[in-house]
């Protein structure tokens, strides 16, 4: 599969490092996969944010759940398409596919910006 990492790193206090087949490098932080979730419920939560900015997040979209700050707790592979992530506030239903998380990474150049 050509979307597959050629190399996962997680670092359960710092994020997630992807080495991708092509040589690209991807560094995911812990707030940022969690935020990005593609959990039903995180994405209603990203819709509803995005209508009004003023939306007042349940307690679930929130780090209330679990005492310090967020932190990846487990992280395994579904099949070889996906990555499933656990976090330190109970959340644990999204399952990151390779595409998805090339869709989301952070470092990424962006359309319409150019580079240089």
């Amino acid at each position: 599969m050509s979307d597959a990492p050629a190399r996962l790193d997680v670092r359960r206090d710092r994020g997630v490092t992807v080495e991708w087949a092509d040589g690209r490098v991807s560094f995911y932080p812990v707030a940022h996969l969690r935020r990005m979730s593609p959990s039903a419920d995180a994405r209603q939560t990203r819709r509803e944010l995005s209508a009004n900015p003023l939306t007042v997040l349940p307690a679930s979209a929130t780090r209330g759940a679990a005492p310090g700050p967020l932190a990846i707790v487990d992280a395994e592979l579904v099949g070889n398409y996906a990555l499933r992530i656990r976090f330190s506030d109970g959340h644990h239903t999204g399952i990151y596919s390779w595409a998805y998380l090339r869709q989301i990474d952070p470092g990424a150049p962006r359309a319409g910006t150019s580079g240089g």
